[in-house]
């Protein structure tokens, strides 16, 4: 199989993408959620065929590409001042920050406080997260801040997980080993060697848009592209996931 990189213009804009050339019988066009573009097509086609039948579909090459555009996290300005909101479980707490001679970080609303917010955030109302620093740097405000975010992702993005995978097993597929990052431009992936890779972020998001991203990457352990089979399978699992998907979508992380 021989892979070459190509790139072919449309209008005012350039599609790059990856053509396979295969021993098969007809050409197929995919977009991947990383917004890539993989041609297949017969070992004995002409560039010139090849590009003809790209320029056809390059309409629906450009809104693959920015449906995906949709999963991407969207990440405001912050200033990690005080007074300044920030996201848990899709919901706001304000920052409050006193200089101290350690590093410490309490949420609560000024009755009750902890140092992780309860599974179920409504628990704390007009919440705050109270943060003492010993230095009011906003730089060392975010690192404090993060830190504390990875933990309780740690703690409750993989209960998520296994809730999702105990609901989803379907035949004789194996569970997919569970890797936390911080990912600035996906929301999860699903690898080839079946580890599912969720963005740290999701913890700033509501759960039942973590339950969305989670059931989404496990669909495809059946289907690995966006087929119609895929959200045929997509529909039966999660019935309401353009809900959660438009959800997301909105989330200023």
């Amino acid at each position: 199989m021989k892979s070459i990189a190509c790139t072919i213009s449309y209008g005012k804009t350039d599609i790059d993408y990856e053509l396979l050339l295969m021993k098969r019988t007809s050409l197929e066009i995919a977009v991947h959620p990383d917004k890539s573009v993989v041609v297949k097509a017969p070992k004995t086609s002409t560039l010139e065929a090849i590009e003809g039948k790209i320029k056809k579909r390059a309409r629906w090459i450009k809104r693959q590409i920015a449906y995906f555009n949709q999963f991407y996290p969207r990440t405001p300005d912050k200033k990690y001042l005080g007074g300044e909101s920030h996201l848990y479980l899709g919901r706001q707490y304000f920052l409050k920050i006193e200089v101290s001679d350690k590093d410490t970080l309490i949420v609560g609303n000024g009755h009750y406080c902890t140092e992780s917010i309860p599974e179920k955030p409504e628990h704390i109302r007009n919440g705050y997260f109270f943060i003492e620093s010993t230095s009011s740097k906003p730089e060392h405000i975010k690192k404090i801040l993060d830190s504390w975010y990875r933990r309780q992702a740690k703690m409750y993005l993989p209960k998520i997980f296994n809730d999702c995978w105990d609901g989803f097993k379907k035949g004789a597929l194996n569970k997919p080993n569970l890797k936390l990052q911080k990912m600035d431009k996906r929301w999860g992936s699903l690898s080839i060697n079946g580890r599912l890779t969720l963005n740290v972020n999701l913890i700033k998001t509501p759960k039942e848009c973590i339950e969305y991203v989670v059931i989404h990457e496990l669909c495809h352990l059946i289907h690995h592209n966006h087929s119609t089979e895929f959200y045929k399978l997509l529909d039966r699992t999660l019935p309401d996931w353009m809900k959660r998907k438009h959800k997301l979508e909105m989330t200023l992380i």
